[in-house]
This record gives structure tokens, C-alpha cells and sequence, in this order.
């Protein structure tokens, strides 16, 4: 006998290509790189959520100045314009995007047999910050029967030939915990977009990229 509640829990996960990071969209894996290391990321002295069973950390190249890169990463009213997913992004306060910046953005949920069309939305605060160099976010997704707590760490580090940009996030909440499998999965597509999401805006920016 199958559990109801269980069919249920799946369903809503697989229509929601968008817990992805709280925060991209479950398309094809990007061209960002598998996990090269076991040791979370930190933006000072802080990272991910230790507990959450629910993880996934990748990172990419980016041909573009840093400065670049963090401009198009931080300017968050502007996120709709480059990630195919993000439907509305506001900033909740004004001035440089800093430590204690806080932003609401969404994402369409599509109908399945099993829960309605909905909106999942997300409000992020920024927990620590450091210029050019990494941010940490935290914050609720919501949406009709669903709520994921995430913890979100960037990395950008200056290499030879571009930027090396990590990300690190992980989820927490009944839903995700009920098939970490499948929560996992979403998440790395989610993540793996946005950093080809990302690169490809950058780059885009960058008329001669660095060699």
C-alpha cells in the first residue's frame, strides 16, 4: 500500500523545480563543477546549517572581473532579467546591499494532480557580508501547503583566468526532510542553473574577458 501523505509530499517537490536554492530554476546541470571538497563554505565564520540533511555544494569559472560578478550576483531587483525562474525580486531596504539587507523574490509553482498552481515565495535576509569576497543569506520559502528554511554561502575567489564562484546551500523543513533524495536532487539542479545562469550574464557584460 503506497502512503498517501508520503505520494504527496513527492509530487509537491517535483513540482517545484524552484526550492532550488530558494533559488533557481531545475533545468539541465550546469557547467559548474562537482563538489571538490567536504569542508563547508563560510562567509565570516559562518555557513550552512550543520543538521540539515538536505545539502549541496558546487562551484564554477566565470570569465568576468569580479566586480562584475558581484554586481550581477548583489543587484537583486535585476535577478528577473537573467534567472529564468525568479517571476519578481524586490530589496526590502535601500543603499549597497550589506549585512542585514533583506529581499523578497518569487517563483511560479505549477499544477499537478496532487496540490494547485501557487507562487512560492521567498524573503532572504543577509546574515554576513564581505565586499567582493562571499555573502550567506537565510530565509523561509513559502508557498500553498509548503515551507523550506534554507541557508545559502557564495564564495568568490579571484584565479587565473576569471573568478572561481562557490555556492553552498541546504534546506530544512517537513517536506524536504520526507525524501532527502529527491529535496538533494532539486537542489543541485536549482543551484547548478543559477551559477550557468550566472556566468552567462557576467560573461555577457565582459566585451574582453580575461585571459
Amino acid at each position: 500500500m503506497f502512503d498517501s501523505r508520503h505520494t504527496r509530499v513527492r509530487a509537491a517537490l517535483c513540482t517545484v523545480p524552484l526550492l532550488v536554492g530558494i533559488l533557481g530554476t531545475a533545468a539541465a546541470p550546469a557547467a559548474a563543477g562537482p563538489r571538490h571538497s567536504d569542508a563547508s563554505l563560510t562567509c565570516r565564520g559562518k555557513g550552512v546549517d550543520p543538521d540539515a540533511r538536505v545539502r549541496y555544494k558546487t562551484e564554477t569559472l566565470i570569465h568576468a572581473p569580479l566586480r562584475t560578478i558581484w554586481k550581477v550576483q548583489t543587484d537583486v531587483a535585476r535577478w528577473p532579467s537573467w534567472q529564468a525562474s525568479v517571476a519578481t525580486a524586490e530589496r526590502l531596504d535601500r543603499g549597497p546591499f550589506r549585512s542585514g539587507s533583506a529581499f523578497r523574490w518569487t517563483m511560479p509553482v505549477p499544477p499537478n494532480p496532487s496540490t494547485p498552481a501557487t507562487r512560492l515565495e521567498i524573503t532572504s535576509t543577509v546574515e554576513q557580508l564581505k565586499r567582493n569576497s562571499c555573502i550567506r543569506w537565510t530565509g523561509p520559502a513559502i508557498g500553498e501547503g509548503l515551507r523550506i528554511d534554507g541557508v545559502h554561502v557564495w564564495n568568490f575567489t579571484q584565479v587565473k583566468g576569471g573568478v572561481r564562484v562557490s555556492t553552498e546551500e541546504t534546506h530544512t523543513g517537513a517536506q524536504v526532510d520526507a525524501d532527502v533524495p529527491a529535496a538533494t536532487a532539486i537542489l543541485r539542479q536549482g543551484l547548478d542553473a543559477w551559477l550557468r545562469e550566472l556566468k552567462a550574464a557576467a560573461e555577457a557584460r565582459t566585451p574582453h574577458r580575461p585571459r
